[in-house]
């Protein structure tokens, strides 16, 4: 298993094993840092909304269209490194990743 970063809503840090082969959201609810993934990763909630660290945000795939849509519904307050990890597939090339849980909205 490859390392991810999470960072909680209270801004610290936690090395945790990410799971290869899956969305980071799955070892975001498994973890439960308060990503509720209501939809189960059907891109239709973004209740898994998090923030990509900038260091990492070119080495991701882009964004798709219903994953523009969601985030593009939350605001103006978005930042450019807002992702929903239910469409980030883990792999190993993103060994070390590092994600903060965006605010409960």
């Amino acid at each position: 298993m490859a390392e991810l970063v999470i960072v909680d809503r209270d801004g610290k840090e936690h090395p945790v094993e990410g799971r290869l082969g899956v969305s980071v959201m799955e070892t975001l609810r498994e973890v439960d840092f308060g990503v509720a993934a209501i939809c189960g990763g059907m891109c239709s909630c973004a209740t898994c909304h998090v923030y990509v660290d900038e260091a990492w945000v070119e080495r991701l795939p882009p964004r798709q269209g219903d994953e523009q849509e969601l985030l593009q519904e939350l605001g103006s307050f978005r930042p450019a490194t807002s992702r929903l990890s239910c469409q980030v597939p883990f792999t190993e090339a993103l060994a070390g990743l590092k994600v903060a849980v965006a605010p409960d909205e």
